[in-house]
């Protein structure tokens, strides 16, 4: 499970406007929140980079791990 569309609602980014901003399809964002596309390693940095993360909180941990990761550092 990925995390773009959390990103999106974060943001305030529609399917479309992160499309635009990463140049695919609208349908391509769609298929990839919901896991049925697999994005090259070149789309999921431009995803991560326009999303405002890394690529480890967008696609692998869950974001409550990583806020408490984080915390422990602290």
């Amino acid at each position: 499970m990925n995390h773009v569309r959390e990103f999106c609602i974060a943001l305030g980014l529609s399917q479309l406007a992160l499309s635009k901003k990463i140049g695919v399809a609208r349908q391509t964002v769609n298929l990839i929140e919901n896991d049925k596309y697999n994005p090259s390693l070149d789309l999921c940095i431009k995803l991560a980079e326009t999303l405002e993360t890394d690529l480890n909180c967008l696609f692998w941990n869950s974001r409550k791990e990583n806020k408490n990761k984080e915390d422990n550092i602290s």
